[in-house]
């Protein structure tokens, strides 16, 4: 991978540019909480041919660490936080054109970066993740158990016999290899204590949750929703409840894609059909891009 510093923090990514159409949009995927790019890789090695693929890992996961050296501010773990990594990130990059496709926390980061990057964002696919209603005792619930989930990390947990075997089995309908039960576990190990705490805390807060939908209802951009029927972490009631609030459902036009036997991780659990409904959607907004082009009149028509 290669590694570029934003904001005082080198984040590694990975770039693969087709060799196809130079014009079209390039997809980004942002991975969910204590997870890292590794979980995209499957799907992206489906489209890479098709569209040029960016994926990274979020500032404190996978290899985007720091050293003790450097000083990090607390307030830079929020959504907003993320957003702005990921616009310098598109500006570095020049990337003029992107659709995001985001897993979880990186669904709500990829709209937050929507709404601040219009010129770039052509569009948005959330995967397994929804939102938008606050429920307090069971949000006090999981901010805990997740704030001790992380603080209690010993690093044997490693070497615990069926530990990704376990792993492997968490949150999913239909079970994972054995491998990505051992890069869950890795990346729940190596994630900085600092980020995961704060990302985890701050993105659950009464505001922030209520604040989801309103930037849902004014992105002027496609946005799609795909989700396990049977996510126990991101249920459809809730990713249904998000999706309301834009104008394509408004419209009565589909933007929620169900799957079936399906858990909190569709991009591994049935990368085939995830890929489908990207590539399909695309393009069809590709094709109504080229149609309302070519009956709008260039500039010194009358």
């Amino acid at each position: 991978m290669e590694k570029i510093k934003i904001r005082g923090i080198n984040h590694h990514y990975q770039f693969i540019k087709t060799q196809q159409d130079l014009t079209k949009p390039v997809l980004v995927f942002i991975h969910g909480w204590l997870l890292s790019h590794h979980y995209w890789l499957p799907l992206i090695e489906q489209i890479k041919h098709e569209y040029s693929c960016l994926t990274y890992d979020l500032k404190g996961f996978g290899l985007s660490q720091w050293d003790e050296n450097t000083s990090v501010n607390k307030s830079e773990f929020d959504l907003s936080g993320y957003a702005q990594d990921l616009k310098i990130l598109l500006q570095e990059l020049a990337i003029e054109k992107a659709w995001l496709v985001g897993h979880s926390l990186g669904g709500s980061v990829a709209l937050w970066t929507a709404d601040i990057c219009r010129e770039k964002v052509t569009g948005v696919f959330c995967v397994n993740a929804g939102g938008g209603i606050y429920l307090q005792e069971e949000f006090e619930r999981f901010r805990k158990a997740g704030e001790n989930l992380v603080k209690f990390r010993p690093s044997w947990f490693v070497n615990v016999p069926f530990f990704d075997f376990i792993f492997s089995r968490m949150m999913v309908k239909r079970p994972l290899g054995r491998q990505w039960g051992k890069q869950r576990l890795k990346d729940f190990l190596s994630a900085n204590e600092q980020a995961a705490i704060a990302s985890l805390l701050k993105s659950t807060t009464e505001e922030q949750v209520h604040y989801l939908p309103q930037i849902v209802s004014r992105l002027s951009q496609p946005v799609y929703f795909i989700a396990g029927k049977q996510d126990k972490v991101m249920e459809v009631q809730y990713v249904k409840h998000l999706a309301s609030f834009h104008q394509l459902f408004q419209q009565n036009q589909k933007n929620v894609y169900e799957i079936d036997n399906c858990g909190h991780f569709a991009m591994l659990e049935h990368t085939q059909q995830v890929k489908d409904y990207i590539l399909e959607i695309m393009i069809e907004h590709s094709s109504q891009n080229e149609i309302l082009a070519e009956f709008t009149p260039s500039k010194g028509q009358s």
